[in-house]
């Protein structure tokens, strides 16, 4: 691996830049990844795990009482869209910080994106590169494959990079969420080809609108954004696949995502399309 590459994942970016709270990320916190992850997953109730409590379905236990959280609260992805923004709020509401007995009704209800830029954030804040990816997970049972969001970190000690999925640690996987097998995940570019490519369904995965592939191709798009450091939320779109999504436009996302395949080996590559290129670089959203 370059050094190059690995000192661009070891860079915050505007999301994932602590502020004032990174020498407490640091200082404050457990050396072992697999503990400090257990202690952000509790910072966090899923605002689909708060629904699902709210409407009498069983909860993990591990998430503590949802039902404890007052009645006004809701889904709060709008309000902390960064790691400082983040950081900020959870020492508000406990003045201790991230500590794993947080009440209930002092957690944050947002979504895997967020428990995915927090650990990101700490681990850049040790020196360890770090990187937050998009794309689907197989296993989470759904009726279709849910788009989610996952950290990778680089082991020095191997020479590779490790998935992991702190969001849905605390459910029973079939593999270590701290060190998923390649094949767990289902890359934004590995979805897409797939289903360019006649091997898989593109109504098997999880969309908003009337049709899956602009949703898969933003997906592919952030997942650029995301390897350069700039992990828009999931609000925001690239105006590109918006309108007219068809022809020309599906052959870039094709040839995009074949980079993407491999990430650092094509690294100059992206990062000379994330400087040149306006498609995938300007974006639409409520407030844009």
């Amino acid at each position: 691996m370059q050094s190059s590459i690995l000192e661009h994942y070891r860079a915050f970016g505007p999301f994932t830049y602590p502020g004032l709270y990174q020498e407490l990320l640091v200082s404050d916190l457990p050396a072992d990844i697999r503990e400090i992850g257990r202690l952000v997953r509790l910072q966090f109730i899923h605002k689909m795990t708060l629904y699902a409590g709210r409407a009498g379905h069983s909860v993990n236990p591990a998430y503590g009482d949802v039902n404890k959280v007052p009645w006004y609260r809701q889904g709060e992805d709008d309000y902390f869209p960064t790691v400082a923004a983040m950081l900020v709020e959870l020492y508000r509401r406990d003045s201790r910080g991230l500590v794993a007995d947080r009440a209930v009704e002092d957690k944050l209800i947002l979504t895997c994106r967020f428990v995915a830029l927090l650990m990101a954030g700490i681990l850049k804040a040790r020196g360890i590169a770090a990187r937050v990816r998009p794309g689907y997970a197989p296993y989470i049972h759904s009726e279709r494959i849910e788009d989610h969001w996952i950290t990778q970190y680089w082991q020095a000690s191997e020479q590779r990079w490790i998935t992991i999925d702190v969001d849905t640690s605390f459910e029973q996987r079939p593999f270590d969420a701290y060190d998923m097998p390649s094949t767990a995940f289902d890359f934004a570019s590995h979805a897409w080809l797939a289903i360019r490519e006649g091997s898989a369904e593109a109504d098997a995965y999880r969309f908003y609108g009337d049709s899956a592939l602009p949703e898969l191709a933003a997906q592919v798009v952030c997942d650029l954004h995301c390897l350069m450091n700039s992990e828009i939320t999931y609000t925001q779109y690239p105006a590109y696949v918006t309108l007219d999504f068809e022809g020309e436009k599906l052959q870039a996302i094709d040839a995009l995502a074949r980079l993407l395949l491999e990430p650092d080996h094509n690294f100059s590559q992206l990062q000379t399309i994330w400087e040149t290129n306006r498609d995938f670089r300007v974006l639409k959203g409520s407030l844009i």
